[in-house]
């Protein structure tokens, strides 16, 4: 396993992570003993990066990672963990808590969850309008320096806030969505990371699962799974997705590659300071996204993907309206 550095002063990690929400949240039910089998075969495969937030599922996710991780050395595993996020009995969001004393509070909870000493990297996971970002961040520094937090990361806030949260403590990484769909970053987000030193983790690189391939246009979703409501899988939108996705496919097949696999090489070619994380549940999927590491895209591979996905060419948003209003990263 290829190994990649968190900037400047972040942890070395995979050069793939295991994002595990999906486990627990939003995309549907999910079995456990197939998802502890999962996170195992990633282990097994070398891989190091494991992300999680203590509101997917209520805190479900965080417990069936420390229940996965019982019998693995600590020292091994780099566990990312995001928080703030409020929600309810019923599965819905009342907004984020980056108080100090909520950063005390979330953590605790983390602690006991996972059933460990420390969090490797710790992080809001949406700006609170409410509170300064430079007073959460002071407030994680503390736990940095009491042990319980290695490292500090962001989560999908925009270059000003970077700027002002690196003036309070060295941040190891910025986690935030980048795919062939979601590419925004690249214009002012990715660069001011790269002249801070400041590595990027990026979730959503198969486009919560448009890009995997295996979607298809009469797909039913179960109650409550995100992607219902979201821009990109609805009507026209996805008809339009699907297109790009075909054009794709005709890339991949000419590599021998699935559509998945070249949709995480390109993120992976982006640099080496980039981890993509992918969202497997599955074995077999976690075996298809692992491939992707073994595929090395050259000159003509990555042109011949622009002109089947270009820049801007997805159709619709990638969250809901309400949604996006919550992204500090796309103001």
């Amino acid at each position: 396993m290829e190994n990649r550095t968190l900037g400047s002063n972040g942890p070395t990690v995979s050069a793939l992570g295991l994002g595990t929400m999906g486990m627990s949240d939003l995309y549907g039910p999910a079995d456990d003993a197939e998802s502890v089998a999962t996170i195992h075969a990633a282990l097994d495969a070398g891989v190091t990066l494991l992300d999680t937030g203590d509101f997917y599922g209520a805190g479900h996710n965080e417990m069936l990672l420390g229940r996965a991780l019982r019998e693995r050395a600590r020292d091994q595993v780099a566990i990312s963990v995001k928080f703030g996020a409020l929600r309810d009995p019923e599965g819905g969001w009342n907004g984020i808590d980056g108080r100090p004393e909520a950063v005390q509070n979330f953590l605790a909870y983390t602690l006991r969850r996972l059933d460990t000493d420390y969090v490797d990297v710790y992080r809001l996971s949406r700006l609170d309008p409410a509170v300064p970002i430079e007073e959460t961040v002071g407030a994680i520094a503390e736990q940095v320096s009491a042990g319980r937090v290695r490292h500090i990361g962001l989560s999908e806030v925009g270059a000003a806030t970077i700027r002002r949260a690196q003036a309070v403590h060295p941040i190891a990484d910025l986690q935030i969505e980048y795919s062939l769909l979601s590419r925004t970053v690249e214009a002012e987000i990715l660069p001011t990371c790269r002249e801070l030193g400041i590595g990027v983790t990026a979730y959503g690189v198969l486009s919560r699962g448009l890009l995997s391939g295996h979607w298809t246009a009469d797909r039913q979703l179960s109650p409550g799974d995100f992607r219902s409501f979201s821009p990109r899988f609805t009507g026209d939108n996805l008809q339009a997705n699907l297109l790009l996705v075909d054009a794709l496919r005709e890339v991949a097949q000419a590599r021998g590659a699935t559509v998945s696999q070249v949709a995480i090489a390109w993120v992976l070619s982006r640099g080496n300071d980039i981890v993509p994380l992918v969202g497997a549940r599955r074995r077999d999927r976690l075996a298809e996204s692992l491939g992707a590491l073994d595929l090395k895209l050259d000159a003509d591979d990555l042109a011949a993907i622009e002109r089947a996905v270009p820049v801007d060419s997805a159709a619709g948003a990638r969250y809901a309206a309400p949604l996006m209003e919550h992204l500090d990263s796309e103001r």
